[in-house]
């Protein structure tokens, strides 16, 4: 609470000015960057041109133009641009290293995920040693400078978690462009705040967040000199549930619809606060009428971050509604959207859950090496009886981590995890995880 009360104070705080339109982020990067670049004549080869200008241009598209927070790509180290900066293509990646040790605990997930720590433990159960490179990826961006559409971005990543654990198959990421204020194509879900979250070796992140990828047709606007941010979308439904006897799945008819106002302030805008809220028309088949029927769920989540100055940053986000699985990192692909009503199985209803997480990191050397830590939360509510005792009811995750850019693409990590599950009945589990990280960008 005495976080929320934080963020509604610089709500008031709010600045005014001049209305402006735009579709690029609010941070802008402050650390050098220099890739290597590319140039290609196009057209009159003997076409005279200003190199330092040119490539400052295209250095300055990269950089407004990147995404900052939770997982993101860093800027390419190699760029293949036009002469007069019409179109330029970066392309880069990471190499990505991941040691590590359960103790007092295991799960089999390589991911650090509160929901699957196993509840009895055995002599299977206790330790395991991992390594693990499956997040290395690769991307491509390109930048069209159009005369008729301003900016236009295209973007694609992948990674190496298409299959099971250690079978290392390619997985396409995200693959979207942007233009006009427009993202379409498949991107990180709207209802996730990309920069409330903190950094961590553990891929997963906290339990309360909601980074996950989705396809989807997005609108964002900025205005009040970027003080202001609006975005709405429609999204691919993804629905996991209970059905029982008389229910049956079907087919979902309806997308996702999300939407979230964000206010930034501070320099560069680094800090803000955003409010986001997701309504879902679930479809499903009732046996014994004959007939499909929907269950409604919606959601709402406060989330930001906070520059304390060069030194400190806070991190947050609180999310709770019923039905919205997809939206919650330790509920998701759970069968907890809708269950039957155990006093009436002729009846469906949709589940209430809740989370929330809060971090801080602290700037040993801005930009070099930095400590943080922090706390999450998940909790899935009873509703009319259901939810046996030996059924999920929330989930708890702490963490600690240093990390040391030891140089501007070589950086190594540690990290320790510490992991609870308790059911209904009262029942805990809990779990211990010490990591290693080395990754290498390009």
């Amino acid at each position: 609470m005495k976080q929320m009360r934080l963020f509604t104070l610089a709500v008031i705080l709010i600045a005014t000015g001049t209305l402006r339109s735009t579709a690029q982020t609010t941070y802008y990067e402050v650390e050098e960057y220099t890739p290597t670049i590319y140039m290609i004549a196009v057209g009159d080869t003997m076409q005279e041109y200003d190199p330092k200008e040119c490539r400052d241009d295209i250095i300055d598209d990269f950089k407004e133009t990147k995404r900052h927070g939770f997982q993101q790509a860093h800027n390419p180290q190699f760029i293949f641009a036009t002469r007069n900066n019409r179109f330029a293509l970066g392309i880069g990646g990471m190499v990505n290293l991941r040691t590590s040790y359960d103790f007092n605990g295991a799960m089999g997930n390589i991911d650090f995920i509160p929901y699957d720590i196993p509840m009895t433990k055995g002599y299977s159960s206790r330790q395991r040693v991992m390594m693990d490179a499956s997040t290395s990826k690769v991307f491509m961006k390109a930048i069209i400078n159009s005369r008729l559409l301003g900016r236009v971005v295209v973007f694609t990543d992948m990674d190496f978690r298409g299959g099971e654990q250690f079978t290392y198959i390619p997985r396409l990421r995200s693959a979207y462009v942007q233009l006009c204020g427009l993202t379409i194509g498949r991107d990180v879900t709207t209802f996730c705040d990309l920069a409330a979250a903190p950094k961590t070796i553990d891929f997963q992140g906290p339990n309360a967040y909601n980074f996950a990828f989705n396809e989807m047709i997005r609108y964002e606007y900025s205005f009040l000199r970027h003080h202001l941010t609006v975005g709405v979308a429609a999204e691919m439904p993804s629905v996991n549930a209970t059905y029982g006897e008389h229910f049956s799945s079907i087919y979902q008819r309806v997308p996702d619809g999300i939407a979230y106002l964000q206010f930034a302030w501070g320099e560069n805008r680094s800090s803000h606060i955003r409010a986001t809220g997701v309504i879902r028309d679930m479809y499903l088949h009732d046996n014994l009428r004959g007939r499909n029927t929907t269950q409604v769920g919606w959601g709402v989540q406060l989330s930001g971050h906070i520059d304390l100055g060069r030194w400190v940053d806070l991190y947050m986000n609180g999310v709770y509604g019923r039905g919205i699985t997809p939206y919650i990192q330790d509920l998701s692909g759970s069968p907890y959207d809708f269950a039957y009503d155990p006093q009436n199985p002729e009846r469906i209803q949709t589940m209430p859950m809740w989370g929330w997480q809060a971090a801080a990191q602290i700037n040993i050397v801005p930009g070099v090496c930095w400590l943080s830590g922090g706390y999450s939360e998940v909790r899935l509510e009873k509703h009319n009886g259901y939810l046996t005792e030996n059924q999920y009811h929330k989930g708890n995750y702490i963490f600690g981590n240093a990390f040391c850019n030891v140089t501007k693409n070589f950086t190594v990590a540690v990290e320790y995890l510490h992991g609870s599950r308790q059911d209904m009945s009262g029942k805990k589990g809990n779990a211990n995880r010490v990591s290693l990280m080395a990754q290498y960008n390009f």
